[in-house]
């Protein structure tokens, strides 16, 4: 493989890992809530034709939902940063002397004093960048995110309709070929398989232990579509029989 080549998956690996919360996120709403509508489905005895109607209606309107939801919140997040950072911007133009002020209480703070002090802030306060990215980050706990809100809306969709679909498919197979009557349990099963992967990469973006990930995503789907079912079947009895 070329150093191009070599170059190229780098990047596009970079680019997956830097959106992988939103990929893991957006997944597990996906599936859990496309689930839960097939088990409420099952669980009212609707035909697959019907169920499958339901499935895709929920996917593509929630997903897009959701994806809108993740850019405008991405959005806002970073129109909140830069308001505040005009404002440091305009203190330290200003008030420099609070300003300054502020800068050496934040490092006494953290254990500096003396002459060390001095020359930390002096050092920090020389420009007004770095003055204002400390300000931003030790006095307003304020970090800017470099993510695209458009590229944070895409991906939560993308995941969310990939694996959204997946409790569509065996549905989808049924609904052509006729393959089984345990049509739901094929779904359960591999949904849960696409829930332990999902876990698993969700363990991987929260650095917590696998084993409570995969467990806590499993529950959450279970939970979902135990919920869903039995209210589709108190549905079915009242309203259908």
């Amino acid at each position: 493989m070329s150093e191009e080549s070599l170059h190229s998956t780098s990047s596009t690996f970079g680019k997956f890992q830097t959106y992988l919360p939103e990929f893991v996120y957006g997944g597990i709403d996906g599936a859990v809530t496309t689930f839960a509508v097939v088990a409420g489905g099952f669980g009212a005895n609707l035909d697959t034709g019907v169920i499958i109607i339901l499935g895709f209606a929920n996917l593509l309107a929630d997903g897009f939902s959701m994806s809108v939801g993740a850019y405008l919140s991405a959005k806002s997040e970073r129109e909140q940063y830069r308001k505040n950072q005009a404002i440091e911007y305009w203190e330290v133009e200003n008030i420099p002397d609070a300003e300054r002020k502020e800068i050496e209480d934040i490092y006494r703070a953290k254990g500096f004093e003396g002459e060390l002090l001095d020359r930390v802030v002096d050092q920090i306060t020389s420009d007004k960048d770095i003055w204002v990215s400390e300000m931003m980050k030790d006095e307003l706990n304020m970090l800017l995110e470099d993510k695209s809100p458009i590229n944070v809306g895409i991906a939560t969709l993308i995941s969310f309709i990939l694996v959204g679909f997946i409790p569509l498919l065996v549905y989808l197979w049924d609904f052509f070929t006729d393959i089984s009557a345990q049509v739901f349990l094929l779904t359960s099963i591999l949904t849960g398989v696409a829930f332990v992967i999902i876990g698993f990469l969700k363990s991987y973006v929260n650095q917590t232990s696998i084993f409570k990930s995969i467990a806590e995503t499993l529950a959450l789907g279970l939970l979902a579509a135990m919920v869903a079912y039995f209210v589709g079947d108190l549905l079915e009895q009242f309203f259908l029989s």
